[in-house]
């Protein structure tokens, strides 16, 4: 692949890329600095792409084992807030788009549980998430069940009342 079908490539997913390098990272500077890793990761991977798998499917791969990675090798120490935290936090903050509550909620989850909420808020199937994440498709339906149930309860607390 020549350079100039490299930069048309990437400038083709960059939403996707920043998407996932906005909800793994706190600060503008993380996000660039993961944004950056991921496009030279693609690059130095580029000869390995079999054509197995769609494009998008391996650039979704790509960069979210790279984000993985970087997460793991980052030196700084994370505090990650409980779920039931964050959300006292929104309501506090009189928050009233449900779109960014729901990206504060995913947020707030675990690496693998982001993943599995980003891929089919992107419009992957079970398969493709699967795939992806190196996971069984089974084990994906149940976090993504696990997973949906939870964040429904956190968007609309009141609705789910426990006895």
């Amino acid at each position: 692949m020549e350079k100039s079908q490299f930069v048309q490539l990437i400038n083709d997913n960059k939403g996707t890329i920043r998407s996932l390098c906005q909800v793994y990272f706190d600060s503008c500077e993380d996000q660039k600095d993961a944004f950056q890793d991921i496009v030279l990761q693609l690059w130095k991977s580029l000869d390995s792409f079999k054509g197995a798998s769609k494009v998008n499917t391996w650039i979704y791969r790509v960069s979210l084992n790279t984000i993985l990675t970087k997460k793991r090798k980052d030196t700084k120490s994370v505090s990650a807030q409980p779920i039931e935290m964050v959300h006292t936090n929104i309501s506090a903050a009189n928050a009233d788009d449900n779109l960014e509550l729901l990206h504060i909620l995913i947020r707030s989850l675990k690496d693998l549980d982001k993943g599995i909420v980003l891929l089919y808020l992107e419009g992957y199937k079970t398969k493709e998430i699967a795939e992806i994440l190196k996971l069984s498709t089974s084990n994906v339906t149940t976090r993504f069940n696990r997973l949906k149930s939870e964040l429904k309860v956190k968007l609309n607390p009141r609705t789910h009342v426990t006895k």
